[in-house]
């Protein structure tokens, strides 16, 4: 009501008349109809960009600089620097400030020669049947007493998943890895140039001792990657196996009591697990190559049961699971069709 009045009066008499007519302030009266467009706000800076006023000029951080290039500080540290330059009665600014100006100039670094290590190539194994890859490692087993371990030598086909060779000693040496290997060859008629055996980095893995035998069997050796803790998953994955089986103590008393439990732990292992990593096949029926018979008598039930109850089988007849074609460690990427 009162800016209807101001507006109907102030063509008569003019705004100043009309407000103190109307007892309104004549400021707030133009504040509410003012006809400008109001100024644009300023673009804020951000923060690290805003000018401390605390800040040094250019000046200053450059003879900073000029002091830090000098011959006499080359060789030392920004804070010796900074110290040499308090006793001379000379203070230019915090030791934190002459890291951050050279820091801003790309000049903090580590300037002593530094070991570089090439990157460590990925492994890749592939194997299309039995005795193409083995993969082998040590894991220790407790013992009586603390302190006390048992060190148990594993090697593993990782097509059949097949436990070709395995021991158990008092402790972990290249000389007993190298004796192992050497009998397990020899008990699966490995031929020269036929086999990959890949581990990981441990000391009797890599020893010259296990290496020279390789060489002399004319057998690929291949390691994992250092602090890779998958490129040897056969393995592993065997170990879990084996500690995560009920009957598994929590230590062996004696080194014989490990030996006879692992001889019964792998005697299932590779004679009555149905592995799933081979169709639910056993190791022994795929290394020896009698998993087709089995897989075909599994067909023959699964079709018998088919023609008895066909309604049972709502999307299509049963079939046993495939059994495997390959295995690998870190297999390539499939290549993509050519466009």
């Amino acid at each position: 009501m009162t800016d209807a009045a101001i507006a109907e009066l102030a063509p008569m008499v003019g705004v100043r008349a009309a407000c103190d007519t109307v007892g309104a302030a004549q400021a707030g009266w133009y504040r509410r109809h003012r006809q400008s467009v109001p100024p644009p706000r300023p673009a804020s800076v951000p923060h690290r960009d805003r000018r401390q006023p605390r800040a040094l000029t250019e000046a200053e951080r450059q003879a900073v600089l000029d002091e830090l290039h000098s011959p006499r500080f080359a060789d030392l540290s920004p804070t010796e620097a900074w110290a040499v330059l308090l006793d001379e009665s000379h203070y230019l600014g915090s030791i934190s400030t002459f890291y951050r100006i050279l820091h801003a100039a790309g000049e903090v670094r580590e300037r002593r020669r530094q070991a570089t290590h090439p990157a460590k190539v990925k492994p890749e194994l592939i194997a299309h049947a039995a005795n193409e890859v083995w993969s082998w490692d040590i894991t220790k087993l407790r013992g009586p007493g603390k302190g006390v371990w048992f060190h148990l030598y594993v090697i593993l086909d990782i097509f059949s998943r097949y436990v070709v060779g395995w021991m158990v000693a008092h402790r972990e040496t290249a000389e007993l890895a190298e004796v192992l290997i050497r009998q397990t060859c020899l008990k699966q008629g490995i031929g020269r140039d036929q086999l990959s055996i890949h581990a990981d980095r441990g000391s009797s893995m890599t020893s010259k001792t296990v290496t020279m035998l390789l060489a002399d069997l004319n057998i690929t050796q291949s390691h994992s990657r250092p602090h890779v803790s998958d490129d040897n998953p056969y393995s592993e994955a065997q170990f879990k196996t084996l500690k995560y089986r009920p009957d598994f103590p929590d230590s062996f008393g004696t080194i014989e009591a490990a030996r006879l439990h692992c001889q019964h732990f792998f005697g299932w292992y590779n004679e009555e697990h149905r592995h799933s990593g081979i169709g639910l096949h056993t190791p022994a029926d795929v290394h020896y190559g009698t998993a087709e018979a089995v897989r075909d008598k599994r067909a023959g039930v699964l079709a018998a049961a088919y023609a008895e109850h066909p309604d049972r089988f709502v999307r299509h007849p049963p079939v046993p699971p495939k059994l495997p074609t390959l295995a690998a460690i870190n297999p390539p990427p499939p290549e993509e069709p050519a466009q």
